[in-house]
C-alpha cells in the first residue's frame, strides 16, 4: 500500500508511491550522458584570466600564492537589483494588484578556480571557503533591514537550472519575506507554542535515537532523509546546536558544515551517478533571526523525478523511494 506522511514541519502532505519504489541503480544517468568537463574553459567568464568577462567582484579570497580562491561577483542578469536610492521601500496599487521596484541583491558566488569541479569533487579546505563566503555574504547583506530574506542556493546540472558548468553558487537578497517561508515560520511557531520545543531540534533528537534515517553526524551537525521526503534522495543538514539564523554559524562549525555538506554530496554522487540536484540554505529572515521556534538547515533535493500534473494540481509530491532506504543505501557509501 502507498503510504501518506506529513512533514511536521510544514503540515503538507507527501505520497510515499512504494508499489512504483525505485533502487538507487534506476536513477543512476547513462555513463553516455556524463559530460567529461576540462579544468580550464577559454569561454567561460568564471575561469581564471576571464575575470574582465564578468562583473567586478564584491568579495574574494586569495591563497598565499596571490591567486583567487573564490570570488563573489554581481549577477550580469539579476533577478533583483541593488537599489540606488535611499528611504522607505515604495508600493503603488494597479487596479486591485501591487507593485513594488525589484529591488535587492543578486550574487554569483564562482566557488574554485577550477571549471571541472563540484562540491563533491573539491577538496575538503576549498569547501570550508565556501561555507565561510556563504556566511561572510550573509552577515554583509543582512546588516541592512532592506534585504528581509537571503536565501542561498546552488543549481547543479541542467535539469535543475544552471546555465553555466563552472561551479557556483548564488545568494539573492529580496525586499519582502515569500509566503512559502512565511508558512513554514508559521508551522514552527504554532509547534512551539503546543509543544515549547523547536520541532527542528525534536526532529533531531528523534532520528539521531532511532538512525532510521540517519545518513550521517558529527559533533555540530547531522544529516538526514526527512520522514516525509517530497524527491528521493532528498536530505536536510541540520545543526544540531539551535540557530534561527545561517548567520549564527559559529567558526568552529564551519570546518564541521564543510564536511557535511561535502560527504552529503560526494554520497549522491557515487551513488547515483553525478545527479543534477539543488540545494538551499533554508533560515530565518531578517527580523527573526533570534527566534526559539525556527532551526536554520540546509535542503537538498536531486532532480531525479518530474513534476507532473497531479502534484501541481494538488501541491503533494509523489516520491518513488523510502527515506528509509534512501538513508541505508546512502549510509553505505564510502566517504574519504
Amino acid at each position: 500500500m502507498p503510504i501518506l506522511r506529513q512533514d511536521i514541519t510544514t503540515r503538507s502532505w507527501t505520497i510515499i508511491a512504494t508499489e512504483r519504489a525505485k533502487r538507487p541503480h534506476d536513477f543512476v544517468k547513462d555513463q553516455k550522458e556524463v559530460l567529461e568537463l576540462p579544468e580550464y574553459d577559454p569561454q567561460c567568464p568564471f575561469c581564471p584570466g576571464n575575470e574582465h568577462i564578468a562583473p567586478p567582484e564584491v568579495f574574494s579570497i586569495t591563497g598565499s600564492d596571490g591567486r583567487w580562491k573564490i570570488r563573489v561577483v554581481p549577477n550580469k542578469f539579476p533577478a533583483l537589483v541593488k537599489s540606488q536610492r535611499s528611504g522607505e521601500r515604495l508600493r503603488w496599487r494597479n487596479g486591485p494588484y501591487i507593485e513594488m521596484p525589484g529591488e535587492g541583491i543578486h550574487e554569483v558566488v564562482i566557488e574554485c578556480p577550477q571549471h571541472s569541479r563540484t562540491i563533491a569533487t573539491m577538496d575538503l579546505a576549498q569547501v570550508e571557503t565556501v561555507v565561510t563566503t556563504y556566511r561572510e555574504r550573509f552577515l554583509t547583506i543582512d546588516s541592512s533591514a532592506t534585504n528581509q530574506m537571503i536565501i542561498i542556493f546552488r543549481n547543479q546540472g541542467e535539469g535543475a537550472g544552471t546555465s553555466l558548468l563552472h561551479p557556483h553558487s548564488q545568494i539573492v537578497a529580496t525586499p519582502i519575506v515569500p509566503v512559502d517561508v512565511r508558512r513554514r515560520l508559521e508551522e514552527a511557531q504554532r509547534y512551539y507554542d503546543d509543544n515549547g520545543t523547536c520541532v527542528y531540534c525534536d526532529i533531531i533528537r528523534y532520528e539521531m535515537s532511532t538512525k532510521e534515517r540517519l545518513v550521517e553526524s558529527n559533533h555540530g551537525f547531522v544529516v538526514i532523509c526527512p520522514f516525509a521526503s517530497t524527491v528521493p534522495f532528498e536530505m536536510w543538514i541540520l545543526p544540531i546546536r539551535h540557530e534561527a539564523s545561517f548567520g549564527q554559524l559559529s567558526d568552529a562549525e564551519i570546518p564541521l558544515l564543510a564536511h557535511s555538506l561535502r560527504s552529503s554530496l560526494t554520497r549522491l554522487h557515487k551513488l547515483l551517478g553525478n545527479p543534477d540536484y539543488n540545494y538551499v540554505v533554508r533560515s530565518a529572515p531578517h527580523y527573526t533571526a533570534m527566534e526559539p521556534h525556527f532551526h536554520w538547515h540546509i535542503q537538498i533535493l536531486p532532480r531525479l523525478t518530474k513534476t507532473a500534473g497531479f502534484e501541481i494540481g494538488s501541491g503533494m509530491a509523489i516520491n518513488v523511494t523510502l527515506p528509509e532506504e534512501a538513508a541505508s543505501s546512502l549510509r553505505e557509501v564510502k566517504v574519504e
